[in-house]
C-alpha cells in the first residue's frame, strides 16, 4: 500500500497526522507531513519534496506514494511527481490531490510584486500572515510570489517564472501520477482569517470566478473575473477559477462522531485535463466548494473546521483510487 505525504505552503503549525479510529479507514495506512522551504519557487520546493519522498520510500520499504498538496504544495507535488518519474523511469505517485492550490496564479501575489517591496518588506508582510517561517534561511519570498503569478512577471530578467510556464513544464500526466483531483475553498466576509480580511478590504479583493483563457484582466491569475468582487469567489488568497485540477471533489462533513466524513468525485463538473486550459464551467462553478478560507483547512483558526476528520476522509478517498 502506498504511503501518503502532504506538502504545505508553510512548514510550521501544520496539523498532526493521526489514523482515523473509525471502521472505514484501514489502520495500516500511514501519512507523513513533508517539510520543504517555506517560501521558494515550486521548482525548488518540488525537488526538495521529491528528495523527501525518496527518503520515506527507503525508510518504509514502500514503492509508491500518494500526495496531498495544500496551497503551493499542489504545484510542488506536480514537480515532485515528474522528477521522481525521471529518476526512477516509472510512476512513483499513485494519487495526487491539491487543496486550495493557486494552480493558475493568485492576484495577491501580483499585488505584492506590483507594490514594489524590498525583500525585507515582503518578508515582513508575509510573516504577518503566515508566521515567522518566512525567515527561514533558505526562503526566497520574491521567487515564491513570482511562482504564484500566472504569467512570467518579468520577461526581461532572463528567468522564466509563473504558473503558466511551470504547468507546461510539469503537466498532469498519467506517467507521473495515475490520478489527479482537487478540493476547492472559498469564503467571504467576517469568516475570513483577519489577515486575509485586512488584505481584501485594504488592498486587493479577488474577483476569482470568471472565465477567460490566460490572464485576461492582468490581475495575476488566469481568467477575467465576473465583475463582482465582494462575493464568495475566493478563499482570501486564491480564486476558484485557479484551483481545479483533474476532477473536483465534494467534501461532506458528518455530524456523528461514529461515522467518517465523505469525499467523493463531483460528477456535475468536468475534470480539468490541462492546467492551462480549463473550461468555463471549471472556472466559474461553485459546486462542491468548501466554505473555508485558505488556512482553515490546515489548522489555522479560529474556526470550527475538523481537520482530522477532513484528512481522514481524504485519505480514505485516496485509498479507493490507488
Amino acid at each position: 500500500m502506498p504511503v501518503c505525504l502532504a506538502s504545505h505552503l508553510v512548514r510550521r503549525r501544520v496539523p498532526a497526522w493521526f489514523p482515523w479510529a473509525g471502521p472505514d479507514l484501514n489502520a495500516a495506512q500511514r501519512a507523513y507531513s513533508a517539510q520543504v522551504t517555506p517560501f521558494q519557487s515550486s521548482e525548488v520546493r518540488g525537488l526538495q519534496l521529491a528528495d523527501e519522498i525518496e527518503g520515506v520510500l527507503a525508510t518504509t520499504g514502500a514503492t509508491r506514494v500518494n500526495l496531498i498538496g495544500h496551497s503551493q504544495g499542489g504545484s510542488d507535488a506536480l514537480k515532485a511527481a515528474r522528477t521522481l518519474y525521471t529518476r526512477k523511469r516509472r510512476a512513483v505517485v499513485d494519487v495526487m490531490v491539491s487543496v486550495s492550490s493557486p494552480l493558475r496564479g493568485s492576484p495577491v501575489a501580483k499585488f505584492v510584486l506590483d507594490t514594489g517591496p524590498t525583500v525585507t518588506d515582503l518578508a515582513d508582510f508575509l510573516a504577518k500572515i503566515y508566521g515567522d517561517a518566512v525567515y527561514d534561511e533558505d526562503s526566497d519570498p520574491i521567487a515564491a510570489v513570482k511562482q504564484l503569478v500566472y504569467d512570467d512577471y518579468d520577461p526581461n530578467d532572463g528567468v522564466t517564472t509563473g504558473a503558466k510556464a511551470f504547468n507546461a513544464a510539469n503537466p498532469m500526466d498519467a506517467r507521473y501520477a495515475s490520478h489527479h483531483a482537487s478540493l476547492m475553498t472559498a469564503q467571504w466576509g467576517l469568516n475570513l482569517n483577519p489577515s486575509f480580511l485586512a488584505v481584501q478590504q485594504l488592498f486587493v479583493d479577488i474577483d476569482g470566478d470568471g472565465y477567460c483563457v490566460d490572464d485576461c484582466d492582468n490581475d495575476g491569475a488566469a481568467g477575467r473575473g465576473d465583475g463582482i468582487r465582494a462575493e464568495r469567489d475566493d478563499d482570501g488568497v486564491v480564486g476558484i477559477n485557479s484551483q481545479q485540477m483533474g476532477p473536483r471533489l465534494r467534501y461532506t462533513p458528518v455530524t456523528s462522531s461514529l461515522r467518517m466524513d465523505t469525499i467523493v468525485r463531483d460528477t456535475s463538473v468536468d475534470p480539468v485535463t490541462n492546467l492551462n486550459a480549463p473550461g468555463s464551467e471549471q472556472m466559474t462553478s461553485m459546486s462542491s466548494v468548501i466554505d473555508q478560507d485558505h488556512l482553515d483547512v490546515v489548522g489555522f483558526g479560529p474556526d470550527l473546521f475538523n481537520e482530522r476528520k477532513f484528512y481522514s476522509a481524504l485519505i480514505h478517498y485516496i485509498s479507493q483510487n490507488e
